[in-house]
């Protein structure tokens, strides 16, 4: 019998507290203990893997990945999960907490020089930013198994033509392999959202692009997407127009919508080379 046995279900930890889901903060508790261990399985994470996640609440989701061997920081805002996550911390050495806002938070010194991976069930209000940072920032987690709001799941994974197809999709695709493994209906959470989840697995690739390609690539995406419906060489013209389009090899007549990942890399490299 492990440790993690002897404690009590999340739901009797949760009223015995008196804790509950703030709106404010984007809350919704996953307290199935089938869809966490499902996660914690889609991770592929076990013994020796470090494991960063965000947002543990009652601690359903880390009670699962401390079941794998893994070790996990856990990175809460909520300070009222303290005495809750302190229960499981008694049983559980491999659980380091750290209560501070994850969109402040070092990974890298978390990390220790370390690879690790992310796993969360995202607070709604944040997930974008924060996947945003992973991305995008100087730490790059080995991998990130992750939940969202199925809308934002599938502005991640969807391809050029598709309706959710934009930015995020692009600056998502050119730094991971990005594919949907898990569908959760609201009822699996508490309170159950007025909306689907769903989650992601994202593994980045070998080859990144650099932080000035990447800068370049959140700009490109910016003007092109935020005139999706205008063909490129009006939504591009400041920053080249038609000339630049060319450069790329892309149709100048063409709209975001339908341009793959690689051309938009193109046009980010054009634009370096132009300015």
């Amino acid at each position: 019998m492990s440790g993690l046995d002897t404690l009590p279900s999340l739901r009797d930890a949760l009223e015995s507290h008196g804790l509950w889901a703030k709106k404010a903060f984007g809350q919704h508790f996953l307290l199935d203990l089938n869809v966490t261990r499902k996660i914690a399985r889609l991770a592929q994470v076990g013994e020796s893997d470090h494991v960063i996640e965000v947002g543990p609440g009652p601690g359903g989701l880390t009670r699962a990945l401390l079941e794998t061997g893994a070790k996990v920081t856990a990175i809460e805002k909520d300070e009222r999960f303290q005495p809750l996550l302190a229960e499981v911390a008694a049983v559980a050495p491999s659980l380091t907490l750290v209560f501070d806002d994850a969109l402040k938070a070092d990974e890298a010194a978390i990390a220790g020089g370390q690879p690790a991976h992310i796993v969360s069930n995202l607070p709604y209000n944040v997930g974008t930013p924060l996947l945003i940072k992973w991305l995008t920032g100087p730490w790059t987690p080995a991998s990130m198994t992750l939940m969202f709001q199925r809308e934002v799941a599938d502005r991640i994974t969807e391809g050029p033509g598709d309706d959710a197809y934009g930015r995020l999709a692009v600056i998502v695709q050119a730094t991971c392999r990005a594919q949907r493994v898990l569908d959760a209906p609201a009822r699996a959470f508490t309170p159950p959202p007025k909306v689907d989840s769903a989650v992601v697995r994202l593994e980045p690739h070998v080859e990144r692009p650099s932080a000035e390609r990447l800068d370049a690539l959140q700009q490109i995406t910016a003007a092109a997407f935020g005139q999706r419906r205008k063909m490129l060489r009006s939504s591009l013209k400041l920053m080249g127009g038609e000339s630049l389009i060319l450069d790329a090899g892309i149709d100048p007549q063409a709209r975001a919508e339908v341009i793959p990942v690689e051309g938009f890399l193109a046009l980010a490299d054009a634009w370096l080379a132009h300015r």
